[in-house]
């Protein structure tokens, strides 16, 4: 996750809902969050990328981000 400094005003909370999400699901032994420096992507803020599948979540909000975090653990966990 980007923790740039256009970036980190969105992806602080949403890593700790990632965070949440995670233990509610019992795989926080499984999957690691790595937060970023700035990606040089700022216009498209937030960023965040999930591996290994090399999804790239760009300009999302709230509801795009659980929608999307939902889709990638129930097709990949």
């Amino acid at each position: 996750m980007c923790m740039g400094s256009k970036c980190k005003k969105y992806n602080k909370e949403y890593y700790r809902s990632l965070k949440d999400f995670l233990k509610e699901n019992h795989l926080q032994h499984q999957v690691e969050i790595l937060k970023t420096e700035c990606t040089d992507r700022c216009k498209h803020a937030p960023i965040a990328c999930l591996q290994p599948q090399n999804i790239w979540l760009i300009e999302f909000g709230e509801k795009e981000w659980k929608q999307n975090i939902e889709e990638f653990f129930a097709k990949n966990y």
